[in-house]
């Protein structure tokens, strides 16, 4: 290992990938002399190749196809096999490059097999929490300040399964932009300004109990909403709920007082849920903070020209490119008051990501284009991540649920689980490890697709312990620090990088070296399901090599090399399920013992 010492030394902050590809590219200077481009232009083509069921593959790829700028045939797949093949015939392999193939347009690096392991590990355990953010792939990306809205209840309502999506979605954008160095802002916008409210204060008034407002309050007011909406279509009722509304827009002393009880109470239902969570906000802002602003928005908009009156005296903008009205939205009542919409001009300043479900997506074009006429062209930051809807949410009665519902019967069902598990001792906390491992659950399987598709819900699957569920995630993580426990618990530094030769050892090491990579096309694209495919691809890989690497029994050498390839296995992985949300609980090792032993999938097809 002397020969590598040298070119070791050095690394700074960067990453094993970008690490690797300078040693490779830079130090070397092979692929940047025959392309005739500075290394710098090349991180970005090359990548980690993914682990294969065939085991024996490269570490990276350069394509072919990303560093040609000819237009001509060439550019077709059997022109772009031809340039790999004479490109990978110039480059000479060499203390740091032990092997260069072509693909199907693609040039394919083997390194050093020694070099990578020794590469990996350091950078992995060295970096610790942020391994992966530090990575070249980041460097060009600017650090901004970033408000994320997300969850955003109606007040005065119990959380339903919809907000579900909204919060740990949110939630774990917020966490990655954190990760990333962006300066993040977390507001939760709530739903506390509008007509419903005159509604509810009507019914509060016919139907409601201070007591009962007091000691179960989210609850009490679901049941007056129930019974004031039976009457909604009666025409006085409907006349006194805008008569309320009118005086709370107009801060009525008695009617505001009502309207802060329900916003206070509320508020305070919503925090207590959200710990169950793991989620917190820097800020509770709401449409009730700008519901003054909203008339200097309607001001705004008339002054330029863009407010419109209707026969009906609402007032509306016209969003249609032909200005014929063929595409318009409403930003005002008939009687003055504010809508939605004109609440959410105001705060859009400040705000960049809106997390709401796919059904909202009009809304949110429309109110994209009426900031765009409004001449603000900081809208083109504002993104609006959409959502589909969760399906098949339902207790054993049938009966569609509320959140704290769903979360209160996975914490039972995996109260059941660990009691049914055999299992030689007692677990520490069943509650909270029922808890976390239960949200662990509920995350990884919603974030396991497109976050704009529907998707199927599934007790049975998400809560098993086997396959691809938050489940085996949380288990995996417990074993592996378990393992670390029994054998010292220590971090390792000096290792003999010669004992981690065997092909399931190498495919850890080379899923490791992706991990960058997974973290940059999240942040591209705001999709977890990456993070998830590498987190269950890693979890498996770490159980194959669990049971055909032992620890115990082995040579004192060859037992601490091993301990620090799951030492770094384990430390990724609580990273990558720390930005999901679904944070690792080592407590649940007791009763994984048995269930992970069994674990011996493929790595790649999972068979």
């Amino acid at each position: 290992m002397r020969e590598f010492s040298g070119i070791l030394r050095g690394g700074g902050e960067a990453l094993s990938k970008a690490l690797l590809i300078f040693l490779v590219f830079v130090l070397r200077c092979g692929l940047s002399k025959v392309l005739d481009l500075p290394p710098e232009n090349l991180i970005k083509s090359i990548s980690a190749v993914p682990v294969s069921k065939k085991r024996r593959v490269a570490d990276f790829q350069l394509s072919i196809a990303s560093v040609t700028e000819d237009s001509s045939s060439d550019c077709l797949a059997p022109g772009l096999h031809l340039q790999a093949q004479k490109l990978a015939e110039r480059l000479k392999c060499d203390a740091v490059v032990s092997e260069i193939s072509a693909g199907p347009g693609t040039v394919n690096f083997t390194i050093n097999r020694e070099l990578l392991a020794k590469t990996v590990l350091q950078q992995v355990l060295k970096d610790g929490s942020e391994y992966g953010v530090k990575s070249e792939l980041f460097s060009t990306v600017p650090k901004q300040k970033a408000v994320i809205e997300f969850s955003s209840p109606n007040i005065a309502k119990k959380f339903h399964i919809g907000h579900l999506r909204s919060t740990i979605v949110g939630n774990f954008i917020a966490n990655l932009k954190v990760a990333l160095g962006h300066e993040v802002i977390r507001m939760n916008y709530l739903g506390d300004w509008g007509m419903q409210f005159g509604l509810l204060g009507v019914g509060f008034q016919l139907f409601g109990n201070k007591e009962k407002l007091k000691t179960s309050p989210l609850q009490h007011l679901f049941e007056v909403y129930v019974q004031i909406n039976k009457a909604a279509e009666d025409e006085n009722t409907k006349k006194l709920a805008k008569d309320f509304f009118r005086k709370l827009e107009e801060h009525d002393e008695q009617t505001l007082s009502l309207w802060k009880q329900f916003r206070d109470f509320s508020i305070d239902e919503y925090i207590r849920i959200y710990k169950r969570l793991g989620v917190h906000f820097d800020e509770y802002s709401g449409e009730s903070f700008y519901q003054e602003k909203s008339k200097e928005v309607l001001k705004m908009l008339e002054n330029k020209g863009l407010l419109q009156k209707t026969i009906k005296g609402t007032g509306i903008v016209d969003l249609s490119e032909k200005k014929d009205l063929s595409s318009f939205s409403t930003v005002m009542r008939s009687d003055g008051t504010s809508l939605y919409i004109t609440r959410q001009v105001s705060p859009s300043v400040f705000i960049a990501i809106y997390f709401a479900s796919k059904s909202q997506s009009n809304h949110f074009q429309h109110l994209f284009q009426i900031l765009k006429l409004m001449g603000y062209d900081w809208v083109e930051r504002c993104q609006h991540v959409s959502f589909g809807l969760v399906q098949g949410m339902k207790t054993r009665r049938g009966e569609v649920i509320f959140l704290e519902d769903v979360l209160n019967e996975v914490r039972s069902r995996m109260l059941q689980n660990m009691a049914s598990a055999k299992t030689t001792k007692e677990i520490e906390d069943p509650m909270e490890t029922a808890e976390k491992v239960g949200l662990a659950a509920l995350i990884i399987q919603d974030f396991q697709g497109l976050l704009s598709s529907d998707y199927q819900f599934s007790w049975d699957r998400a809560l098993q312990s086997r396959g691809d569920t938050g489940v085996f995630l949380q288990y995996t993580h417990a074993r592996l620090h378990s393992l670390e426990q029994m054998h010292g618990n220590e971090q390792l530094t000096h290792i003999n990088v010669a004992c981690l030769q065997e092909p399931d050892a190498i495919s850890v090491l080379q899923h490791l070296l992706r991990y960058d990579e997974v973290l940059y096309r999240s942040s591209q694209d705001l999709q977890p399901k990456h993070i998830v495919s590498y987190l269950l691809t890693l979890s498996h890989l770490a159980a194959v090599a669990h049971k055909t690497l032992p620890v115990k029994g082995s040579t004192p050498e060859l037992a601490q090399a091993r301990l620090c390839l799951f030492q770094a296995a384990r430390s990724v992985l609580a990273n990558g399920m720390k930005l999901l949300g679904a944070v690792c609980n080592v407590k649940v090792t007791s009763f994984s013992k048995r269930i992970f032993s069994k674990i011996v999938y493929c790595p790649v097809c999972h068979c």
